[in-house]
């Protein structure tokens, strides 16, 4: 998946508007315009499209968390420059405040059967002898029990 995938997928889940999407930004501290946010979820083929680096994705994942669980007291956490999916998946985890048996029952909800062990694993510092790098397909998987159980619900 793409950041550009990822920011779209939940700006829908969250069903923000721009002016959302760009307080989302700021509540983080980073000052985003309209044009940049526009530009950021355009199609892959639009040529306006542009793409989110890791460093602004990682903006957005902490505003949500600000949004959803609300700001920490203290300083802002440091945006990260590098994302992998292991830490996207963290941020989304803690943005809704999801326990592992609730991150089972999204992945249920999409016909993914995964362990506990499995999903532990993805969870653990790179470098410790049974973390897992937390592939594409599983992330998108992901999103999608995500979109499936907190997504605007369809009439």
């Amino acid at each position: 998946m793409t950041n550009n995938d990822i920011i779209r997928k939940l700006r829908y889940i969250l069903d923000y508007g721009d002016d959302q999407m760009m307080a989302t930004f700021a509540s983080a501290g980073k000052e985003v315009t309209r044009s940049e946010v526009s530009d950021w979820l355009k199609k892959d083929d639009d040529e306006q499209f542009a793409a989110i680096n890791d460093e602004n994705l990682a903006y957005f994942l902490n505003g949500v968390i600000n949004n959803k669980r609300g700001k920490k007291e203290g300083p802002l956490p440091v945006a990260e420059k590098k994302l992998t999916n292991n830490l996207i998946l963290k941020k989304l985890k803690i943005a809704y405040a999801l326990t592992d048996t609730d991150i089972l029952d999204l992945f249920t909800l999409v016909g993914l059967n995964v362990g506990k062990a499995e999903l532990n694993a993805l969870f653990r510092k790179p470098g410790h002898k049974h973390y897992r790098e937390c592939h594409d397909q599983f992330l998108r998987n992901f999103i999608y029990g995500l979109d499936k159980k907190y997504g605007p619900k369809k009439a």
